[in-house]
């Protein structure tokens, strides 16, 4: 009779393992976190060695050369250019050799695409490229070449999910880059358990991150997400890889915004734009361009800021409309803006300002999918509320940078040259802001208006 097999209760949200089912893992604090997992019986070093769990650190580990920190070659010179210029921007100037990428992103926004794209970008610069599709078939990822008229259809293709296969094959080759879509269709035979578990995910991607650093190939791989919204598997993935991009979008609009969340080798929070279309995806190099596009001439209720994404000043507008209530309690409706934050400007511009919306319906949008998380956007959003209860517009060239206290006074914000200087390349004339948070400098062909309150602000405004 063989033995029965030895089970653990593993967290997804930490990876931390439990003798016996729980409510709360002991280790994150989470609640209903924990899977039930077959016990593995050795586990695999980073050197690749399999020593067993029982053993101690010093009896199963072996000496490794040490190498001074100035000896170490610098790789900054040879990142790998893709030519698709906003999906080099956000990954810092190009792909770092040896590194490993993690995109997620909501089902059908366009993860594959822009890999396969980006495959195929590689192959006609002479980088040779691997696309391991563990979801789709031949004939399915053809269909997509196809779509994107032919320019990855000299992309090397392996319909596999077996991860030892997968490391052989690109090991047999010499490659630049592997694309594994998705990682959660990947196992390896070592552990038992069914692909896409917490440790078959964490297992295969750390080997997948070995194997892309000892032969320096890039290694992308496509993340699945949770109905929260995060990556599925366990969150040391995330913490695993190099790099960790992430698809947003909303399913109507045809604009994806590509958002690097984690970067070891750049700036964290840089966002590119990409237009969907029937021949993929296409880098939309003036991001304000596309969110001012369809922006009415003399309409009330808008306003326009600079945010700031990473190291990028992006032009966004700010739709404010307040309506007299038909029924009992006011609404407040935010799209894209803290509902929190909405509520506490309100409050400040009826004790402060004397607007009072009480009786009033409030719904306020950033165009074009975007979540304003700065409070660099407060008076743009004070100024589009102010002007929908007057029902004057302010003036279309007019950009507003601030961010507004609990006692009205408007605060300067981080960066402001760099958003002014957006501001005037986009055709703006005139910018409201903080008087203490005017550059010295000024910007070319920009008038720069110093406001202390918000009073002071509807006074230039509305002539209130």
């Amino acid at each position: 009779m063989s033995p029965k097999a030895k089970t653990v209760y593993r967290c997804t949200n930490c990876g931390a393992d439990h003798p016996k089912w729980a409510g709360r893992c002991d280790a994150c604090g989470e609640w209903n976190t924990l899977v039930e997992e077959m016990a593995t019986r050795a586990t695999t070093s980073a050197s690749g060695r399999r020593i067993s769990g029982q053993k101690s650190m010093a009896e199963g580990g072996s000496v490794a050369p040490t190498v001074r920190l100035r000896d170490v070659k610098s790789s900054q010179g040879r990142r790998l250019k893709t030519g698709i210029k906003e999906f080099d921007f956000v990954l810092g100037g190009g792909i770092v050799p040896g590194s490993m990428v993690l995109v997620g992103g909501e089902p059908g926004i366009g993860k594959s695409t822009l890999l396969l794209q980006v495959a195929g970008k590689l192959e006609e610069l002479g980088h040779s490229t691997l696309y391991v599709s563990g979801e789709e078939s031949a004939l399915q990822v053809k269909l997509r070449a196809e779509r994107l008229h032919g320019s990855a259809e000299n992309v090397s293709l392996l319909n596999e999910t077996l991860l030892e296969t997968i490391l052989a094959t690109a090991g047999s080759e010499r490659l630049d880059a592997i694309v594994v879509d998705s990682i959660q269709t990947v196992f390896t035979s070592d552990l038992e358990g069914a692909p896409g578990n917490v440790g078959q995910v964490r297992e295969c991607a750390a080997r997948l991150m070995r194997f892309a650093k000892e032969t320096e190939t890039t290694v992308f791989a496509v993340g699945h997400v949770t109905k929260g919204g995060g990556i599925a598997g366990p969150k040391t993935l995330e913490h695993i890889v190099d790099t960790v991009l992430y698809f947003e979008g909303e399913g109507m609009l045809e604009h994806r915004i590509l958002r690097a969340t984690k970067n070891r080798f750049g700036s964290v929070d840089e966002i590119g734009v990409f237009r969907m279309t029937e021949e993929g995806l296409i880098a939309v190099e003036n991001p304000s361009e596309l969110f001012l596009g369809d922006r009415l001439n003399n309409s009330s209720g808008s306003a326009v800021t600079a945010l700031l994404e990473g190291s990028r000043p992006v032009l966004i507008e700010i739709q404010g409309l307040a309506t007299k209530t038909g029924y009992g309690t006011a609404q407040r409706v935010s799209t894209g803006y803290d509902g929190r934050r909405l509520a506490l400007l309100l409050a400040v511009l009826d004790k402060r300002a004397g607007l009072s919306f009480s009786q009033f319906d409030v719904f306020l949008n950033v165009v074009g999918g975007v979540r304003m998380q700065e409070p660099a956007g407060d008076l743009a959003v004070a100024s589009a509320l102010a002007s929908s209860i007057y029902d004057r517009p302010v003036a279309n060239s007019a950009i507003f940078l601030g961010e507004v206290g609990l006692g009205g006074e408007i605060r300067p914000v981080s960066q402001a040259e760099r958003r002014l200087g957006e501001a005037a390349k986009m055709g703006m004339t005139v910018a409201y802001m903080s008087e203490r948070g005017i550059p010295k400098r000024g910007s070319r062909g920009l008038e720069v208006v110093g406001v202390r309150t918000i009073n002071d602000l509807f006074r230039h405004l509305f002539q209130t």
